[in-house]
């Protein structure tokens, strides 16, 4: 267990160092560099690449991580694993640009016609497509041979600081705007090459073509996954998506753009949880293989346990803040308040459930983790339909808050049933405790006319009156080993 610990919390660095790097180069640099046309052009590419690479992995992203203990084997090969993935991944590229070319017409004189300057760099969106589409594939191969981290630093670090350094090109004029276009597109695809000379140099890429492990029901099984893995990348794009469409057309592009800044503050709070994720799918597969009940109860305890006491702590440096926060958005905001407060308080929920997730979906009950996903969909939409024209913006918060917390309620209810798995003890309550005392003392504080000095005395406030009885306690193993390391490498402690 101690891997996922070390990889999560690599994983959750990467995953914050590239939210500071994103807000420079989308909030501080694009916006006083680029017009509103060129910054257009640059997200619509993304976007649209994005989109398009989840149809053309052919959802066999899915099956990497739940079949490859199955193929396991590093004096075989892993019998021809990574080329049958790689053909899947091609054909899937094949078909997504055979797809494009046939309806760029179409895609150009409608939803992309808005900025004219997608038709003269429409062929770098097939470029993208190809690269990401790679990259999604070999780094969730990556993932499955016990390295999670390589893939989130390469796209949340590496990707970001190549594209501030052309920025910064182009803003000295040493690159006109086509060039900048061509290394930024560059900088998107560069990963793809970097991780797959990693494997190379780690004796990982493999063309074997040894297929004949794959037999009916192997073949069978990957396009069983690989299809409920579409299902679930579709869902869970109209999942991140629905609130603010529905906003727009039921109050308006204001309150719609008003939400989206808040909801960002909320699910902050979740991002640890996608680096946890990576690895704990690979060792829930592994786990399911050998149908070791034992470490998956282990993996969903110490989930659970240990990403509640890390969303705890930024739940209430989140909130403790809140008016801060208002402070460098700007008053305008304050009406997405509670926007804030029931999405931070979703995830905080989500994270409270650790694991679970991985759990479900790796195990031989997959296809029930989609039926969820698409519940889901309607139950967001249901709760939008009813709330939002009686709480505007707050009541779109409250149902994907609500939701989530069902569905949730679903996987463990699942979990508990099959397989009697149930990872909440007194633990949870001391953590509860602990973080409501921490509040109350935080939210005492006068507040400061300098914003970074109030900031820095409130989080470090909360982090201390939360973060000490933690570890005094010894409530998570893994959070107080990580600490014991610290301490010792800081000679702190022997």
């Amino acid at each position: 267990m101690g891997i996922v610990f070390r990889q999560s919390v690599k994983g959750t660095i990467f995953v914050y160092t590239g939210l500071i790097l994103g807000f420079i180069t989308t909030g501080i640099l694009f916006p006083r560099i680029y017009s509103p046309e060129q910054i257009g052009l640059l997200k619509i590419i993304v976007a649209y690449s994005s989109l398009i690479s989840m149809v053309g992995t052919l959802g066999i992203n899915g099956a990497i991580i739940r079949l490859f203990p199955w193929f396991r084997n590093d004096e075989k090969k892993h019998y021809g694993f990574l080329s049958l993935v790689l053909l899947v991944g091609f054909a899937g590229f094949l078909l997504t640009t055979f797809l494009l070319l046939i309806f760029k017409p179409a895609l150009l004189s409608s939803a992309l016609q808005k900025s004219p300057l997608v038709a003269k760099y429409f062929n770098y969106l097939i470029i993208l497509v190809f690269f990401q589409i790679f990259f999604t594939i070999l780094d969730n191969y990556y993932t499955a041979l016990y390295n999670s981290v390589h893939g989130t630093f390469l796209r949340e670090v590496f990707q970001r600081v190549l594209i501030i350094i052309f920025i910064g090109l182009f803003f000295f004029d040493i690159l006109n705007f086509d060039q900048f276009v061509i290394l930024y597109v560059a900088a998107l695809c560069l990963p793809t090459l970097y991780i797959t000379l990693t494997l190379i140099k780690e004796n990982q890429f493999s063309l074997s073509t040894d297929f004949k492990h794959i037999d009916r029901q192997m073949a069978f099984s990957i396009a069983s996954v690989s299809l409920f893995s579409i299902l679930n990348g579709f869902s869970l794009l109209v999942i991140q998506n629905i609130d603010v469409i529905m906003i727009n057309s039921m109050v308006g592009l204001d309150f719609a753009g008003i939400y989206s800044i808040c909801f960002f503050f909320g699910v902050v709070i979740s991002m640890p949880s996608r680096s946890l994720s990576r690895i704990a799918n690979v060792l829930s597969a592994d786990a399911w293989k050998n149908n070791d009940l034992v470490t998956i109860k282990e993996i969903y305890y110490r989930s659970c346990l240990t990403l509640f006491i890390i969303a705890s702590l930024l739940f209430l440096g989140v909130w403790a803040n809140i008016n801060n926060i208002f402070r460098i958005t700007g008053p305008e905001y304050m009406k997405g308040k509670w926007v804030v407060f029931f999405i931070a308080l979703g995830s905080l929920i989500d994270m409270a459930t650790g694991a679970n997730s991985s759990i479900f979906g790796t195990s031989a009950y997959y296809r029930i983790q989609t039926y969820f996903l698409l519940l889901l969909v309607v139950m967001i939409i249901a709760a939008n339909i009813i709330l939002i024209p009686l709480l505007g913006i707050t009541g779109a918060a409250i149902g994907s808050a609500g939701a989530l917390t069902l569905l949730n309620l679903m996987r463990f209810l699942f979990l508990y049933y099959k397989f009697k798995l149930q990872p909440y003890n007194i633990k949870f309550l001391y953590v509860i405790l602990i973080g409501v005392i921490s509040y109350i003392i935080s939210a005492v504080i006068p507040e400061m006319k300098n914003l970074i000095a109030d900031i820095l005395l409130r989080s470090s406030v909360v982090t201390l009156l939360f973060f000490i009885p933690v570890y005094l306690l010894k409530i998570s193993e893994d959070i107080t080993a990580r600490t014991d390391d610290v301490l010792r490498f800081l000679k702190i402690k022997k």
